[in-house]
């Protein structure tokens, strides 16, 4: 399997929505990609999607590993020149508590890193963090822009009680303890903060954060707050912005990743517009709806790296609704 130039890479979280995605990105790229998948214990789990994209059979090895055992990550780093940490138990539906939701990502974490460091040949690991770490902090409110700077005050949403409020605490201490965890390690740690990631995707199920984008076609109403100040990113930027920062020498820190920003009657009028087949919900549906915010945001600094985003909303949403439409998601 090819290895020269560190062009053998680790991706966590294979199967899922990025995961998947990255490993199509990387495969035409020309890399070499060990992948971890928690398969079930039968291996009845279908992940033709993966196995089957173009240069898999040559450059693609599928790893079994789970977060809740982190030493069965070590196989799939060995020998690798770079590691994406792209896997983490999304749980909006919050059937574990945050303590216990931690304790897996933290322990998973710290196994993962140590496996990255014990082998000697990674030599960045790009770790998958969300918005959500860095853009909830009521001292950021009066029209601050929010910037790499910016983290999540996890006091404060522990104190709202909100829906998928343990998801966002999850992410931002788990940023936190990567980087502190590479840094006690030795190792090169970027964290990459993307916005919602919208567009096509291949593995079988709905992606969360594409259904929350199209949320508007679906008239889910409980996910307006998520659009009515908001961001979206298309999953194959997100992916490159990946790669970007792996290939980038003097890449450091985090890195926010947000292609486009809107109001929700704006997306509204976007939508409409572009897709008058589909019925748009009136602005009285949202009037009273409190915004969970996602805009406002820098993308400064990524693109002083000499990253370009490659695609904006039209490309996003024509993606998300052709592949919920060859999924039977959506008509």
């Amino acid at each position: 399997m090819v290895n020269e130039n560190g062009k053998k890479v680790c991706v966590t979280g294979g199967t899922g929505f990025l995961g998947s995605w990255m490993i199509k990105r990387l495969l035409e790229d020309g890399y070499a990609v060990n992948a971890t998948v928690r398969l079930d214990p039968e291996r009845k789990r279908d992940i033709s999607y993966i196995t089957n994209l173009p240069g898999a059979a040559e450059r693609l090895q599928i790893f079994n590993a789970d977060l809740d055992k982190p030493e069965t990550f070590a196989p799939a780093i060995e020998g690798c020149g770079g590691v994406f940490h792209t896997a983490h138990p999304l749980d909006f539906a919050e059937k574990e508590t945050e303590e216990v939701k931690l304790k897996r990502v933290t322990t998973a974490l710290r196994g993962i890193l140590q496996a990255c460091a014990d082998c000697k040949t990674v030599r960045r690991v790009v770790y998958t963090a969300s918005i959500s770490s860095a853009a909830f902090d009521p001292a950021n409110s009066g029209g601050k822009l929010i910037d790499e700077d910016s983290w999540t005050d996890v006091d404060f949403i522990r104190s709202l009680k909100t829906f998928g409020g343990p998801y966002i605490v999850t992410k931002a201490l788990a940023e936190k303890a990567a980087i502190d965890l590479a840094a006690e390690l030795g190792l090169d740690l970027v964290s990459l903060i993307p916005t919602w990631i919208t567009g096509p995707f291949i593995c079988p199920n709905f992606p969360d954060s594409v259904y929350v984008s199209l949320a508007l076609i679906l008239g889910d109403e409980g996910h307006y707050q998520h659009l009515k100040e908001s961001s979206l990113v298309h999953v194959d930027d997100v992916a490159r912005a990946h790669i970007h920062l792996l290939e980038y020498p003097d890449a450091k820190g985090r890195y926010i990743t947000a292609a486009a920003q809107f109001g929700i009657a704006e997306l509204c009028d976007f939508l409409s517009l572009r897709y008058p087949e589909y019925k748009m919900p009136s602005p009285d549906s949202w009037k009273d709806v409190t915004a969970v915010k996602f805009s406002g945001l820098s993308t400064k600094k990524l693109e002083a790296t000499g990253f370009k985003y490659e695609y904006g909303l039209e490309e996003m949403f024509d993606g998300a609704i052709k592949s919920c439409k060859e999924k039977g998601l959506i008509k």
